[in-house]
């Protein structure tokens, strides 16, 4: 989105209009309501912008739900925002902490300031892109003067009188539609910057799961983050907000509920041993978190190959850090083989899993030529240099 869309959009004919044309989603919607908005001599600018922001709200449902219906967006700034129900959670740490006044420094559309906010807290959120920054005030506006918007870069705003920051160095190129990622020497505000000022004050940062861990600061806490199945983020927590003696934690949310694995340092990986009756394979918070040995010994488990994130065990339980699956055999890895034996059984339905083998899923499936009506998953592995195929079954 650009100025001139912007200010279309902005005025109650734009807003009005994009309300009326609801949910839109795939192209041939969006040239069918562009035909007919243009038929009806409405600008080009106001038709772009109003269809554009149509079409994310849709999209924007799977993050912020309802609420998605009366915000606006960037296709980048969607992209980059944090789930309402993730931000309600590190708004909520900000509010144990007994902290009531927080700046958002690189606000994007104003995620992370909307959840900070709706638990009542004061919120300065800054964001040094001009049509952005906009975007944040319109979605901020219902809270009046307790979530104050400005368009400024992050290291030029005074954080006097503020009790704590939220930090979400933007980690890709400028600007609103798709991006590409670029090195922390070039984030905004510069990643150096924001670790000099967690230093000062409390603060949560907002970092990619794959984070180099190396550069966490000391004395901080790192909580990675998965969402259904997806390894979605690392928060690093520091003054009051590093919750004592935790320097390692993984929360894992699925279907709206949530666990949290905490230590005070990376787990010790338990010895290899050989295949039992069950396979069970670690969330992807768990895994960046390197817990993974705590997870198995809760489950008396060990690993089924060095280096290789996949856990058995003879004993019938699971966890929520782990997927678990019961083994029904050990088929032949070769492709011809394989897609014999899951003929003869049927298997026309197949979850394919794979770790420590160069696979292309979608690209075996085909191979394999399935038919039939039962379901099942495969895995897929190595170990001591052999590879090795499971059909299991998801418990």
């Amino acid at each position: 989105m650009e100025l001139a869309e912007l200010t279309a959009l902005l005025t109650p004919d734009g807003l009005r209009l994009v309300d009326e044309i609801g949910a839109i989603d795939t192209p041939a919607e969006v040239a069918t309501t562009v035909s007919r908005l243009r038929a009806a001599g409405l600008s080009p600018n106001l038709v772009s912008a109003a269809v554009g922001q149509a079409r994310l709200r849709t999209r924007a449902r799977q993050k912020f739900g309802e609420f998605a219906d009366r915000m606006l967006f960037t296709r980048a700034g969607l992209e980059q925002a944090t789930r309402l129900a993730i931000g309600a959670r590190h708004a909520g740490r900000f509010r144990d902490a007994g902290f009531a006044r927080v700046a958002d420094l690189g606000c994007g559309i104003g995620g992370d300031a909307l959840a900070l906010a709706g638990i009542g807290l004061q919120v300065l959120a800054v964001d040094a892109d001009e049509v952005t920054a906009a975007l944040a005030a319109y979605n901020l506006a219902p809270f009046g003067d307790a979530a104050v918007v400005r368009h400024a870069r992050a290291e030029e705003v005074s954080v006097d009188g503020v009790d704590a920051v939220w930090l979400d160095p933007a980690r890709r190129e400028a600007g609103h539609g798709a991006t590409a990622r670029v090195g922390a020497a070039d984030w905004s505000p510069p990643l150096d910057w924001v670790f000099d000022l967690a230093g000062r004050l409390p603060a949560g940062i907002k970092l990619g799961p794959a984070f180099d861990r190396t550069r966490i600061p000391d004395g901080a806490e790192a909580q990675w983050i998965s969402v259904d199945g997806s390894t979605i983020e690392l928060v690093v927590w520091t003054g009051a907000l590093a919750r004592p003696g935790i320097r390692r934690a993984a929360l894992v949310v699925r279907g709206g509920t949530a666990a949290e694995l905490t230590a005070s340092a990376d787990a010790e990986d338990v010895a290899v041993r050989p295949l039992g009756a069950f396979v069970h394979e670690p969330e992807g918070a768990v895994i960046r978190a390197r817990l993974i040995g705590e997870v198995a010994r809760d489950l008396d488990a060990g690993m089924l190959a060095p280096g290789i994130a996949y856990l058995t065990s003879d004993a019938a339980v699971t966890s929520p850090f782990v997927q678990t699956f019961r083994v029904r055999e050990q088929l032949p890895p070769d492709v011809k083989a394989l897609s014999r034996a899951l003929r003869e059984r049927g298997i026309g339905t197949l979850e394919i899993k794979k770790r420590g083998v160069d696979v292309d899923p979608a690209a075996l499936r085909t191979k394999l030529k399935l038919r039939g009506t039962a379901a099942a998953t495969l895995i897929l592995t190595r170990v001591g240099g052999t590879r090795m195929a499971l059909l299991a079954d998801r418990v």
